[in-house]
């Protein structure tokens, strides 16, 4: 359940202001049929956190517990960094309006979260906690908690929320999560 929870908190906080949830805003004001972007939405975030947490769980096997947990400790504390820094939007990821709302919005999103903040995240966790199930489900999750209203509202609550008081959040839980696994924290878990 830990691993559910914190996945979903983490990139619930981490997409906001984040490149795909812009792409959301973009795509919402260009079709205004929320309906299929976020159909899309969810079947790209699927696809794509599947196949990173498969690579986390990999990663598992692969090193030893305390190489492992080296590793998530620095992976966590660059994602704090990262975090604090601020995304734009490329021209490419809404350029693919012929194929239709569904499709353009699947194609571009999952492409705009390769290597995203979030899908390297998704690696981390499901590294860290080795439950692959519950961490996709969870930045399935939040990705949906954060993008959903970006559909729906858009433009009227895109100036209620500090985006670097949201970062900063994000950035906090990914540092406190960082400096737990150096200091040991998982290590009933092999981490």
């Amino acid at each position: 359940m830990e691993a559910l929870l914190v996945s979903t908190g983490i990139v619930a906080l981490a997409e906001i202001g984040d490149k795909t949830q812009l792409l959301a805003f973009v795509l919402a004001a260009k079709f205004r049929r929320p309906l299929p972007i976020i159909a899309a939405i969810f079947v790209a975030t699927v696809a794509n956190h599947a196949f990173a947490a498969a690579i986390g769980t990999w990663i598992t096997g692969l090193l030893g517990p305390d190489t492992l947990r080296w590793v998530l400790g620095a992976s966590f504390l660059a994602m704090a960094v990262w975090t604090l820094v601020p995304d734009k939007l490329d021209d490419e990821d809404t350029k693919l309006a012929r194929y239709g709302v569904f499709l353009t919005t699947l194609i571009a999103f999952f492409v705009a979260e390769m290597g995203d903040k979030t899908q390297v995240a998704t690696v981390a966790l499901a590294a860290r906690y080795d439950a692959l199930i519950a961490v996709v489900c969870g930045t399935t999750l939040g990705m949906m908690i954060a993008n959903v209203p970006a559909v729906y509202l858009g433009d009227r609550i895109a100036g209620r929320f500090s985006l670097k008081l949201v970062h900063g959040i994000a950035a906090a839980v990914f540092a406190v999560l960082g400096v737990a696994t150096l200091l040991g924290a998982g290590a009933g878990l092999g981490v």
